[in-house]
């Protein structure tokens, strides 16, 4: 499930992942915690912050460790006891347009708290926006 960067792009000659242009488990932490910070913080993202438990610690490695291997990294979410597919873990929810463009305003907002290179976030928004529309059932 990796997204690897082009050879045709010359980010790619330096870093040949976009696991490893983000720079790795560190910074996928660090998106992950800007995101679930933000969402838990930021009024417009109470449809999506009501979807998650008190808790988020749980969900925070739980993305943390998907992120990983989806961007080319360690499979990690795979290794663990509680792994199901994405989609199944997304089916009890309704997906609508509104709230995937929610998410997608929030990992934006989160891609630019956490001084995530341009030519990174360039390659990733598309791949964000691809994912959030797949998990949408309405």
């Amino acid at each position: 499930m990796a997204t690897p960067l082009p050879q045709s792009d010359p980010y790619a000659t330096a870093v040949g992942t976009l696991y490893e242009a983000l720079g790795g488990e560190p910074a996928v932490r660090v998106l992950v915690n800007h995101f679930y910070d933000r969402m838990d913080a930021l009024p417009q993202f109470r449809a999506l912050r009501d979807l998650h438990a008190a808790d988020l610690a749980p969900m925070r490695a739980k993305l943390a460790d998907w992120l990983s291997g989806w961007l080319g990294g360690p499979p990690r979410y795979f290794e663990r006891p509680d792994a199901i597919c994405i989609g199944a873990a997304h089916r009890p929810y309704v997906i609508d347009a509104a709230l995937r463009d929610a998410w997608l305003e929030c990992m934006a907002g989160a891609l630019q708290d956490a001084a995530v290179p341009a030519p990174v976030v360039a390659r990733l928004r598309p791949a964000f926006a691809a994912l959030a529309e797949a998990l949408r059932n309405r």
